[in-house]
């Protein structure tokens, strides 16, 4: 991992020209360990997010019963032994820090085993809720609670396997309650139905933990977004490669639209599975030029350098909300971000950070229980030191900003290591100045 100062000042070098390779999707990574570590046999896995959030998936899984080893030495490619839907620990106390992908989708699958369970993290990870899921369980025989009122973690689980049957989920919260229960539901004793209440929130993520399954064999009988069917079975062990991070891949657009110029990502295009690069269509409607190949995308800046302002809506792409919040601050005028009230429960609650953050640049801020309208400044702003609140994509998102205007200068720049360890090296060679402060 990269060492950190304890701030950068990041600071514009002229229009990029560049060519950007996104790290291992998280979202992917982080299925595919855990849908692969359940299999049966062994799996390779080609790709793989080197980062705190994947490592702590690992771990996690490893300390479960699942063998994982590193091919040739090269942290992308692992091989996974998998356990057939039955962990060998008879109980574990995993430790899972703000990594809440692994939370979500470990209190589910911990259900497979035999003993007792308990899945806690950092403070953060104390305050994001779980007690949807834990009402889920319960409702397919599950001994579980959490603390809080069943509402947040720690969560305990005296797992006998799980029993399947009919359950509901909330969904208006997280889609990780839904895809946890998706994950673990081909080893259940017996068929499980998941009904969904409420509006799904990010469903491109469910998408994506579908389309996981389905390439380690399993196929989800559906009703669109409200019922979900899995019967027993279980998941075929295989070679399986990882494409790149279309969060990742946006902090590269976002660095071309603010500073000018252009970049092309190589490993993140239309073939992308990815909700998340739906940010390049926003960008284009924002006055970029797009270019689309199967697996690369290219950006280039307006001219004239001005975004233009409008509406948007981002359900779907909720972690890419920070960087187009950053992004209106090159806007021509208003831009409204809306339904993604969800950014409250994520590492910090986000859209009060983003407000705050914002402001100091001379932004107008109207914080909503679910949106942020942002006027941007009148004029550019002068020195900025931005507190990024120990969230990954709070540190990512405002460095961007420094790619069009001087002495921005993010705090904390340790907390990227969540995701994206190498974001500064690579922010440097795009074409962006980034000096230690």
């Amino acid at each position: 991992m990269p060492t950190y100062p304890d701030r950068y000042v990041i600071s514009p070098r002229g229009p990029l020209d560049a060519a950007a390779t996104a790290p291992g999707s998280k979202s992917i990574t982080n299925r595919a360990l855990l849908i692969a570590a359940l299999a049966a046999g062994r799996s390779r896995l080609e790709g793989v997010l080197v980062a705190d959030d994947a490592a702590v998936m690992a771990t996690a899984v490893s300390t479960l019963g699942a063998q994982l080893r590193r091919v040739d030495d090269d942290p992308t490619v692992v091989d996974v032994d998998g356990v057939n839907g039955r962990w060998t620990s008879a109980g574990a106390d995993l430790d899972l820090a703000l990594s809440g992908t692994s939370l979500r989708f470990l209190t589910a699958a911990v259900a497979l085993g035999r003993g007792r369970f308990r899945l806690d993290g950092s403070a953060r990870m104390r305050e994001r809720p779980v007690g949807d899921l834990v009402s889920a369980l319960r409702g397919l025989g599950v001994r579980v609670g959490a603390a809080g009122g069943d509402a947040f973690p720690p969560v305990e689980i005296d797992a006998d396997g799980l029993p399947g049957g009919v359950t509901e989920v909330a969904g208006d919260r997280s889609s990780q309650f839904l895809s946890g229960l998706l994950i673990a539901a081909p080893y259940a004793r017996a068929a499980t139905t998941v009904r969904v209440t409420g509006e799904l929130q990010s469903r491109p993520f469910v998408d994506l933990t579908l389309a996981v399954m389905r390439d380690f064999g399993v196929e989800v009988q559906r009703d669109g977004y409200e019922r979900f069917t899995v019967v027993p079975g279980g998941y075929r062990p295989r070679h399986y490669r990882i494409e790149g991070d279309a969060m990742a891949a946006g902090y590269a657009w976002g660095a071309a639209a603010m500073a000018g110029g252009r970049v092309r990502v190589d490993n993140v295009g239309a073939a992308s599975r990815q909700g998340d690069r739906a940010l390049l269509d926003v960008l284009g409607r924002m006055g970029c030029e797009v270019r689309w190949e199967d697996e690369a995308s290219t950006l280039s800046a307006p001219e004239g350098g001005r975004l233009r302002a409008g509406t948007f809506d981002l359900n779907d792409l909720p972690d890419q909300a920070q960087t187009l919040a950053v992004l209106a601050l090159a806007a021509d005028g208003p831009v409204e971000i809306r339904r993604v009230g969800n950014l409250r429960i994520k590492e910090t609650d986000r859209l009060r950070a983003l407000a705050a953050e914002l402001r100091k640049f001379g932004a107008a801020v109207e914080e909503g229980v679910d949106a942020l309208r942002i006027v941007p400044p009148a004029a550019p702003p002068g020195r900025v030191e931005v507190e990024t609140y120990g969230d990954h994509r709070m540190a990512m998102a405002f460095a961007l900003a420094g790619a069009r205007w001087p002495g921005v200068a993010v705090r904390d720049p340790a907390c990227v290591a969540k995701t994206y360890p190498a974001f500064f090296d690579d922010l440097r060679a795009w074409g962006v100045g980034v000096d230690a402060a």
